[in-house]
């Protein structure tokens, strides 16, 4: 009995994990039509974070972050803050410049990036079944960029931007959970609040100006609304991913969240009626499938035995 409500649960927190994230894919678009400043919309994000996470993780009884020496501040955190700022504020810009389901076929590239810094920074090479779930990943996106009717070159460059300071991001976030073991959510409160005083001069000096005679089409009051709702869905749909990851195997959630991406480009299709032909589809498809064959493969990799020294 217990086995099968533990399956329920899961089944559960993975369709309000992707509910909410299809929710909050669609209401920051509307959110940057009605209000199309890509780093105020980043700034409610993340004083979401903050403002949420703190009486929600007293409640759920979430250890506090542990207390980091001052130069581990200022050589880890504070550059890893501002990625988290850019990474938010390019995902934004992309799915303001060019559909939802396009912006979330180009973002699949994200294990192209890691591997690439990978690479580059730690010296580890992937294994030939890693470089072919790249290469389909690739292909998937030439297509859909090829066929995509509503194609920006802002809009494409702003999501490669963000899915490779997500790369970088999830790299040195391992090693600080490692080091520090820090919570997952805990880590996230802390680099949205550190972040937000960060950037406020930037912010101010990008945006500050143009608010100030800004005019949303609706009103303030509508899009007041949109932003609150958005800030709040971003963060919820945060929180059940990570739900979900405490219960499950890293292939059970590798698999759910490849599924997730597949719900979210379908739903805004549906829901926002962008057209796309059959070959852009098929690239975004393509791209997806290779997303999962990925985590299949890096997982396999890493189970696999290891040959003995010889003695």
């Amino acid at each position: 009995m217990s086995s099968r409500r533990e399956t329920l649960t899961i089944g559960a927190l993975c369709v309000t994990w992707y509910a909410l994230s299809s929710a909050s894919n669609v209401v920051g678009k509307l959110a940057l039509t009605e209000f199309p400043f890509p780093m105020s919309v980043t700034m409610v994000q993340l004083l979401s974070t903050v403002v949420y996470s703190a009486p929600a993780f007293a409640l759920c009884n979430i250890r506090r972050a542990p207390a980091f020496p001052k130069q581990y501040y200022l050589r880890v955190l504070v550059p890893l803050a501002i990625a988290k700022f850019f990474t938010t504020m390019f995902s934004q810009i992309s799915i303001w410049k060019v559909p939802i389901s396009y912006a979330h076929t180009v973002k699949a590239t994200t294990p192209l990036w890691t591997a690439g810094l990978a690479w580059v920074l730690f010296g580890e090479r992937q294994p030939p079944a890693v470089q072919g779930a790249l290469l389909l990943i690739a292909a998937g996106v030439a297509v859909a960029s090829a066929t995509e009717l509503h194609f920006d070159a802002l809009g494409l460059g702003a999501a490669l931007a963000a899915a490779a300071l997500l790369s970088l991001q999830h790299l040195y976030s391992k090693r600080v959970m490692r080091d520090t073991g820090a919570h997952h959510l805990r880590l996230l409160q802390t680099l949205s609040g550190m972040a937000l005083p960060l950037l406020v001069p930037a912010w101010l000096w990008a945006e500050g100006a143009a608010l100030a005679g800004a005019r949303p089409a609706r009103g303030w009051r509508h899009a007041g609304a949109l932003l609150a709702a958005d800030g709040a869905l971003a963060w919820l749909q945060a929180v059940a991913a990570f739900s979900v990851l405490s219960r499950v195997s890293p292939l059970a959630y590798a698999v759910a969240s490849s599924a997730k991406r597949a719900v979210v480009v379908a739903a805004s299709l549906l829901l926002l009626r962008n057209p796309a032909p059959p070959l852009n589809l098929a690239g975004m498809a393509l791209a997806l499938l290779g997303v999962l064959a990925y985590n299949r493969a890096k997982l396999r990799a890493r189970s696999a035995p290891r040959p003995l020294l010889p003695v």
